[in-house]
């Protein structure tokens, strides 16, 4: 056999090994009554903003989208959420101190004002999560409200 056949051989047999480490997308049980939308009623363009460009990442309600089942891109995905949500959940919200609110309200702002957030790789793969200048503001204003 050719080195160049045993090498591709070796390469899919290690696709197919890696398939079997799978990512955790269980979802742990949460009271709705801490969910940040529960408890900040936001008018509704401003909840579709942040389910949108947000939730994603940072609450239990990641819509995992097909190629987050091929690893090794689903390691990838399922570290961005990891990290989104040990930064903060909007599922968990309602568990926070008010100190941790402010701040995290304040870090909020901060991001989306540096266009920070929502990531640029995620906006390439969801367009739906852009955030033009006009909604950037709005969600701003609205954080700052709270």
């Amino acid at each position: 056999m050719k080195k160049k056949t045993k090498f591709i051989l070796a390469v899919v047999g290690l696709l197919v090994i890696i398939q079997l480490f799978r990512v955790d997308k269980s979802i742990p049980e949460t009271d709705p009554a801490d969910h940040f939308i529960q408890i900040n009623t936001p008018p509704e363009p401003i909840k579709k903003m942040l389910q949108q460009a947000c939730y994603d990442c940072h609450s239990f309600e990641t819509k995992w989208p097909w190629y987050s089942n091929i690893a090794p891109v689903s390691w990838l995905i399922g570290h961005h959420v990891e990290e989104g949500r040990e930064y903060f959940n909007f599922s968990t919200w309602g568990k926070l101190s008010p100190k941790k609110k402010n701040h995290l309200l304040e870090e909020m702002v901060e991001e989306v004002e540096k266009k920070e957030m929502p990531l640029a790789g995620y906006t390439l793969l969801h367009p739906e999560a852009r955030l033009s200048d006009d909604q950037r503001a709005q969600l701003m204003e609205w954080f700052k409200s709270l």
